[in-house]
């Protein structure tokens, strides 16, 4: 399929989750959340001042703003599972991903969400690798998307991480940068 074949706000698809998750799929997410921060490494490499302020799509956030939701999307993710894991099914924060889009630091140079990145999903990874039967089924309750398991929040966030770097990569071809 080529670039001008891909929806641009889902050009992996928008994220289905299993109707029975098994151990391979967490393995899977568990790789996906590994790997990550060299995909985004990768993604971005070579990139411009110019380049990383186009928007991956009209009326979408530019490839710095990516980076750096990502960044915090994936530290939110991690202390909610974090907290899923030390608290009886805690109530987690809401945020406001398009206002945190939009304060100054989302300006800063990609390089600092990439080591940022790094750090976390290295944690993450280990974290979830080291999970038991039960742990997995440990949750936390979203004020707006209601109660969530740690193994779907696994799923959601490796889909959440090859999305954002499809739009960075599928932005690349259509640009031929």
């Amino acid at each position: 399929m080529s670039a001008a074949e891909v929806d641009p706000r889902y050009p992996i698809g928008k994220f289905v989750p299993p109707q029975t998750i098994t151990a391979e799929d967490l393995l899977r997410a568990i790789a996906d959340i590994r790997v990550l921060p060299e995909q985004l490494r990768r993604a971005v490499e070579g990139l411009d001042s110019g380049q990383v302020e186009t928007p991956y799509r009209d009326g979408g956030w530019s490839v710095q703003q990516l980076v750096h939701h990502i960044a915090d999307s994936h530290m939110m993710a991690f202390l909610r599972v974090r907290k899923a894991l030390t608290e009886d099914w805690p109530v987690v924060m809401l945020y406001s991903q398009q206002d945190w889009a939009m304060l100054p630091d989302s300006a800063a140079p990609v390089a600092w969400s990439l080591d940022l990145v790094d750090g976390l999903h290295a944690r993450w990874a280990r974290m979830l690798g080291s999970l038991t039967d039960e742990q997995w089924k440990r949750g936390f309750k979203h004020p707006e998307n209601g109660p969530t398991t740690i193994e779907r929040a696994a799923l959601t966030y490796a889909w959440h991480g090859r999305h954002h770097v499809a739009h960075i990569t599928h932005l690349r071809e259509a640009m031929k940068w």
